[in-house]
């Protein structure tokens, strides 16, 4: 099993020390999520400061930027890092792209699956020379001069990667991707029951092995060296599932645990303003079924239990005030489990 990290986003300065200490500490790879800021320009530097580990979006939005814009960016990110790059997409939901990107809206599955054709139609172009010729009812791309041509990079293909929940977008994950990011709003029976058969028909579709696609995430994890810490974000965990439990997007992993109307009244809640009520609904069950919970001495099991044979990368999370410093011998063994992905398979 591979390990992530997080790094700093919110100021640049932080971000080639924390990079350089996950590299050394043993972390297969790091992430940068796009919350308050940008994804990209952490791992940029990230890129020159390590020199073994992967660096991933965890995830950048995708239809706020077009497809050619994250390609640019994407290109950049696998030169500078020797092809250790991997980009990993998301949706986000109507509301966000509508009201905070001023994007229109249309249904978000056929979309991403244009989204991903459209990226590696320009790929291609840049690096083989094949003609850009990319016509899809979202995007279309008949136009690239040599002046616009990026270096080739003498690389593989960017292994690209995309967040999904609803059953749509797990299909597209599975035929058209290398990977899947999963939600930490999602528990094993959700994995077992929907995440694992929908994302078998879409690598039916697509021809895509699974030793060469990699399931990332799918919960949360709260560990520590003490209970204390572990205790911390136990109680964090808790208000994250309050939150998006709060969406209705989320709701198909609510709804095959018979918790519906909790989803429901989180929504009320959320509507109301009282975002600060709303972990106290979630109880300490609730939790358990969204996270692997251990201090370190007992967390790789609980790891095994919750991710094992589904999951082949996972990442700790941290609190406000409590961090999960995972130590090397701990990275060690989370990496001792066995999991069914082997490498992408990125050939043009």
């Amino acid at each position: 099993m591979r390990v992530s990290a997080s790094i700093p986003k919110q100021n640049l300065k932080q971000s080639g020390p924390a990079a350089k200490a996950a590299e050394a500490q043993g972390f297969d790879s790091i992430s940068s999520m796009e919350n308050s800021n940008d994804p990209y320009l952490p791992l940029a530097i990230a890129a020159m400061e390590t020199e073994r580990v992967e660096l991933m979006t965890g995830i950048a939005i995708s239809f706020n930027r077009s497809p050619m814009v994250a390609a640019n960016i994407s290109h950049d990110l696998t030169l500078a890092s020797g092809g250790r790059f991997k980009l990993g997409l998301g949706s986000q939901v109507k509301g966000h792209n509508v009201r905070r990107f001023s994007v229109p809206w249309t249904a978000p599955a056929p979309r991403m699956r244009e989204y991903v054709e459209a990226l590696r139609a320009i790929w291609r172009c840049w690096e083989t020379g094949e003609r850009l010729n990319y016509v899809g009812e979202h995007y279309q791309f008949t136009l690239m001069t040599p002046h616009f041509v990026p270096e080739v990079t003498d690389l593989p293909m960017t292994p690209l990667t995309i967040a999904a929940v609803g059953p749509a977008m797990l299909r597209v994950a599975g035929s058209h991707c290398d990977g899947v990011q999963l939600h930490p709003f999602c528990t094993r029976k959700y994995m077992e029951d929907v995440v694992l058969a929908r994302l078998e028909e879409g690598r039916a579709k697509g021809g895509v092995a699974r030793e060469n696609f990699e399931v990332s995430g799918g919960g949360f994890i709260a560990t520590g060296p003490d209970e204390k810490t572990v205790s911390k974000i136990f109680e964090y965990v808790r208000y994250r599932i309050a939150f998006y439990g709060s969406t209705r997007t989320y709701w198909p992993v609510f709804e095959l645990h018979g918790l519906h109307d909790l989803g429901e009244k989180l929504h009320v809640m959320s509507r109301a303003g009282e975002w600060d009520k709303m972990a106290a609904e979630i109880s300490d069950d609730v939790v358990h079924l969204f996270a692997a919970v251990g201090t370190h001495d007992k967390i790789a099991g609980a790891i095994e239990k919750r991710f094992g044979g589904i999951s082949d990368s996972v990442s700790a999370i941290s609190a406000p005030d409590a961090e999960p410093n995972l130590t090397p011998d701990l990275i060690q063994d989370l990496q001792r489990i066995s999991s069914p992905f082997e490498s992408f398979s990125t050939a043009y």
